[in-house]
């Protein structure tokens, strides 16, 4: 079986002296480099061509971010996992927009991280526990502003008749139902279409319930 090449990148000897030691433990390691700045780690990615570089996101000079980024971007072989004693949101998410496979943080446990290493190294994305919650909820955060910036063009009125456009009114039942004359409404879904740039009210009831509106109507 292939052995998984594997760079490590830390400023501090002792921690890359662990890692290697860990690691060379496993049959299916080979740790064939080490670099102790960012510098130092892309001479060594370019030479070396490692499967991974385990990376230290605070090195001195340049972050471990910009050499992820750097890493991704001129060897993309090679995947990163970003490996840091620090649970912060901002780093962690500019990990991730760096292109990085994996963000581990230090304390983890020797297995725990051979897995992690394992399954970048097989193309897979590895996130710490402690943190995965927090990137599930920045995507629920980043779906529900994109679902509301859907109708950010919307008046709270045209909100209303789009609603019951998707449930299937006609426009005398919106009228009668809103307590507007049936000519208004018609003006209104004309705006509404418009707006959305869709053709007809099926269009623009499925793109109501695709985006469901229902969760941004006040009354």
């Amino acid at each position: 079986m292939k052995k998984q090449r594997i760079m490590l990148v830390d400023d501090h000897e002792v921690v890359r002296l662990g890692l290697r030691a860990l690691l060379e433990r496993h049959p299916q390691f080979d740790v064939v480099g080490e670099a102790s700045s960012a510098r130092e780690a892309l001479e060594k990615v370019a030479s070396l061509k490692p499967d991974v570089a385990v990376m230290d996101i605070r090195l001195s000079g340049v972050s471990g971010i910009e050499a992820c980024e750097q890493i991704v971007e001129r060897f993309p072989n090679t995947k990163v996992i970003m490996l840091t004693s620090y649970a912060e949101d901002e780093m962690l998410f500019s990990a991730i927009r760096a292109g990085a496979s994996g963000y581990i943080l230090k304390q983890i446990g020797g297995d725990d991280l051979v897995k992690a290493i394992e399954s970048v190294g097989r193309g897979e994305a590895s996130l710490d526990p402690v943190v995965t919650q927090r990137v599930f909820q920045e995507v629920r955060r980043a779906v529900k502003e994109e679902e509301s910036s859907a109708f950010v063009s919307l008046s709270q009125q045209e909100k209303h008749v789009l609603l019951l456009v998707s449930e299937g009114k006609t426009n005398r039942e919106i009228a009668k139902n809103l307590f507007l004359g049936e000519g208004t409404v018609r003006n209104y879904v004309s705006s509404i279409l418009s707006k959305l740039n869709v053709s007809n009210r099926a269009e623009a009831a499925a793109y109501a319930v695709q985006h469901s509106l229902r969760e941004y109507i006040t009354t």
